[in-house]
């Protein structure tokens, strides 16, 4: 017979915010370990990546998801709606805003119009406060907290100024200056999130922090590869499909997987002279996986050309972007 679980506080806790303000760093800080890839540039998630913190008394299982922005492909259009779907069904909202000298900006303005109306605590956690040596000014950290008195606004027009108050918005429940790199003010934030929590049963085992599956892990780690690597526009163009995994008769892991891009001259820049930039890639993505996965790796990188196809519906599908959930 299960006992029954008492004075647990658990739930889901969707994460928004626009890009790169920080999400993912801090999910990966809070959980532990390393669920989702990180990288300087923006618009690095392009899923759902869930993450679950264990700590006595507490589970919360964090939806990581994309950052708000506008959309200029098909996958942005994918990348937003995943973003708002996550919304639904939770049981509390961290906004997350990177701590600005200058205040919020036009996109955390955006970004907040998907907080109209929500039905669930939200909590606004400013990252990034070890660039303003760990101290959020009042008068900055004010307007930051006004964001949540934005509603949404149409798709295709901007809303107003940070500050203006419209109907719609919402009260944080709570104020949380933050840095993810460092840790710094963590703490108060999940205390700040279990208390809006409800009371009830655990939703995962105690060892296990994500439900990703094995192959997406690895192909988001290539990709994450490829962000830091290459500066130029080719990044974004970039998808990764792992193909097979399979155990070998010597105790490796055999990893086959297509890179694929969007130009040949795209497919180029990632080879590069003779094959050092593919190499480089397959290096760095072994280094880390092969800890994480506890085992040797194999891994064998072919890069693939298919024209457009942030914007082809099918090509989007076979990468696991179903714009139809």
């Amino acid at each position: 017979m299960t006992q029954e679980v008492t004075g647990l506080r658990s739930g889901f806790v969707a994460i928004v915010g626009r890009p790169n303000v920080g999400k993912s760093t801090l999910l990966n800080r809070l959980v532990g370990r390393k669920v989702a890839i990180t990288s300087e540039k923006p618009q690095t998630t392009r899923n759902k990546i869930v993450g679950v913190l264990h700590r006595p008394g507490v589970q919360i299982v964090f939806l990581d998801t994309p950052g708000i922005h506008r959309p200029f492909h098909r996958l942005g259009e994918f990348m937003v709606r995943v973003a708002r779907q996550a919304l639904e069904g939770v049981d509390a909202i961290l906004f997350m805003v990177a701590a600005d000298p200058a205040g919020p900006g036009t996109g955390d303005a955006e970004a907040a119009g998907v907080l109209a109306g929500a039905r669930v605590p939200v909590l606004l956690a400013i990252n990034k406060v070890d660039l303003l040596g760990g101290a959020v000014p009042p008068e900055l950290l004010a307007s930051f907290a006004a964001l949540g008195n934005i509603s949404g606004s149409p798709s295709g027009r901007s809303p107003g100024s940070p500050t203006d108050r419209r109907s719609g918005g919402v009260a944080f429940a709570g104020v949380y200056p933050v840095s993810a790199r460092t840790g710094q003010g963590l703490d108060a934030l999940v205390k700040g999130l279990a208390d809006v929590l409800p009371e009830g049963p655990p939703y995962f085992p105690e060892d296990m922090v994500t439900d990703q599956p094995e192959r997406l892990f690895i192909a988001e780690v290539v990709r994450e590869k490829v962000l830091h690597l290459i500066r130029e526009e080719v990044p974004h163009a970039v998808a990764v499909d792992v193909e097979r995994v399979a155990e070998r008769d010597n105790g490796m892991l055999y990893v086959g997987a297509n890179i694929y891009v969007e130009k040949e001259s795209q497919k180029g820049i990632l080879i590069g002279r003779g094959g050092g930039m593919l190499r480089e890639i397959g290096r760095l993505s072994r280094e880390e996986l092969e800890p994480l996965l506890g085992t040797r790796i194999y891994l064998d990188l072919w890069v693939k050309v298919k024209e457009d196809w942030r914007n082809r519906e099918g090509a989007l599908r076979a990468f696991g972007y179903r714009l139809d959930q």
